[in-house]
């Protein structure tokens, strides 16, 4: 009689066991890090005073003097522009930049963050030493980029000259505040704020009821004043702009046909197109194009960055010269785990970046460009 073999019990595999532990170990631990990292990026980008490291973009590698070419972009607000500052200061404290090109594509940004740059901008041109200290003062000079608008064209007049590429778009001098107002549709859905409060417009601006015309008004001083330095830093910085002509002057008016949402023009019921008066003034809120923005003043020339770096070499004298752009120095935990961590994409940045744009504040923002708000950057 045949008998079955008895069947052999399987064998524990130990071996596997032990490395995919070390695995898991090592992957606990390193994501323990990146998050410690990512919460402290969100007080200070790097123990480093000034975390910055060049790279030559153009001319002579080997010329002893520089050109910093500072680089400026997205929305201007707090947090956005400390890295254009640590760049300031990093050209103001090098004995061998002898010039600076601020190279600005942003379509602008809050008053304050726009304020601080430009305050930071003076420092370095000006060596005043109000925000850090510098080896002498640097002459500063602009290259547009894309779009330098609202805010970013606050900060570009700083500089002398200001060159502006052919497809730039500029000016948008204006201020706004935005107040979201959902009163009527928490009315219509049973949802009500109890407020308490002292003063008498204390709660304006609240997204549960409607303006007053008391409340309506402080917030229109308020944009009022912000709108006056923004007039008064381009006059201050470019003399042939006073305060004046760049509120009332009329520097464009013609007639223009009315369009359809398509961009049809409209006519009435003989077929004649309807038309309607179009005037522009420098400070109206609108932008320009660059040729525009060179007519009218608001920028000196039309030219790309290379040509504004070799016309900045040879205003300063500066036969040879070496144009340096500034790179962020990786942390640790990035040159180690190679994340690009200093980017700032880590969530509780964004998260502070989102909370922060939902509280009323002024804006030296381009048209349209508001919309990025509701993603907080």
């Amino acid at each position: 009689m045949s008998t079955t073999p008895p069947v052999p019990a399987p064998q524990r595999r130990r071996g596997c066991l032990i490395p995919l532990l070390a695995v898991g170990l090592f992957l606990s631990v390193l994501l323990n890090l990146v998050a410690l990292y990512a919460f402290v990026e969100v007080i200070d980008d790097s123990l480093e005073p000034n975390p910055t490291s060049e790279r030559f973009y153009l001319g002579d590698p080997d010329s002893r003097y520089k050109i910093a070419v500072i680089r400026v972009s997205g929305v201007l607000t707090e947090a956005g522009i400390q890295q254009p500052i640590r760049q300031l200061e990093a050209a103001a404290r090098d004995k061998r930049v002898k010039a600076v090109v601020l190279r600005i594509d942003s379509p602008g940004g809050t008053v304050t963050a726009s304020e601080e740059l430009y305050q930071n901008i003076l420092n370095l041109r000006d060596n005043n030493g109000r925000r850090f200290k510098s080896t002498s003062a640097k002459p500063v000079s602009v290259s547009m980029g894309g779009v330098a608008a609202s805010g970013a064209y606050y900060i570009s007049v700083a500089g002398n000259p200001i060159s502006a590429e052919k497809s730039t778009i500029t000016g948008s001098i204006g201020v706004f505040v935005a107040l979201p107002n959902i009163a009527e549709l928490a009315h219509k859905n049973g949802v009500k704020l109890e407020l308490i409060k002292a003063g008498g417009i204390k709660a304006s601006g609240s997204f549960f009821h409607d303006l007053s015309p008391q409340e309506r008004q402080t917030w229109q001083d308020t944009v009022d004043s912000a709108y006056d330095q923004f007039v008064g830093v381009i006059a201050a910085n470019r003399p042939a702009l006073n305060a004046n002509d760049l509120r009332d002057k009329v520097v464009l008016e013609r007639m223009i046909p009315e369009r359809d949402e398509k961009g049809n023009p409209k006519t009435d019921a003989a077929g004649k197109v309807i038309e309607a008066k179009y005037t522009r003034r420098l400070a109206d809120g609108g932008t320009f194009t660059a040729s525009a923005a060179q007519q009218f003043g608001l920028v000196d020339r039309v030219e790309d960055l290379p040509a504004a770096i070799r016309a900045a070499a040879e205003k300063n004298g500066l036969g040879s010269f070496k144009a340096i752009v500034y790179e962020r120095t990786p942390g640790i935990l990035e040159r180690v785990t190679g994340l690009p961590l200093g980017k700032r994409s880590v969530l509780p940045v964004d998260l502070l970046e989102a909370s922060s744009s939902l509280t009323p504040r002024l804006w030296y923002l381009a048209p349209s460009a508001d919309a990025g708000l509701l993603a907080g950057h």
